[in-house]
């Protein structure tokens, strides 16, 4: 359960925070920037926080249950784990968000694709469970 709470919490505020930032940067806007345009960034984002969670829950938490579904088998590591979820994160972000605009080019392909995998990863990390082995008697 609290692995959910981690994705559902986290994933769709920094996904929406580095789908601003990768609009602003695909559409030329930080060519010139100083801190009142900094300022402008965080007021749209904290304005559009609740549209970023109601579009965003739900992937986060299929993302989850993925994260979820890796961790029960025994042959895959955390670190690999959170490399396939980051992959299959990176995959979706880029096929919802890559078409956008009239842009193409390694640079959108990346940017929106970090949108996705960036939090996906975070995410996975932050959900590992701390196992303790017991000593043996």
């Amino acid at each position: 359960m609290r692995r959910y709470l981690i994705f559902a919490l986290l994933v769709p505020f920094l996904g929406g925070f580095l789908l601003l930032i990768a609009t602003t940067v695909m559409s030329g806007y930080w060519s010139e920037t100083n801190l009142a345009e900094v300022e402008k960034m965080f007021v749209v984002l904290f304005s559009t926080l609740q549209y970023t969670y109601l579009f965003g829950v739900l992937p986060a938490l299929a993302f989850g249950a993925i994260d979820d579904i890796i961790c029960h088998v025994r042959k895959i590591n955390p670190t690999l784990r959170m490399l396939i979820v980051g992959v299959i994160a990176f995959a979706t972000a880029e096929l919802a968000y890559g078409g956008r605009g009239n842009e193409r080019g390694a640079l959108q392909f990346v940017l929106y694709g970090l949108v996705g995998l960036a939090p996906a990863m975070l995410a996975s990390w932050l959900s590992q469970e701390k196992t303790t082995t017991a000593a043996p008697r």
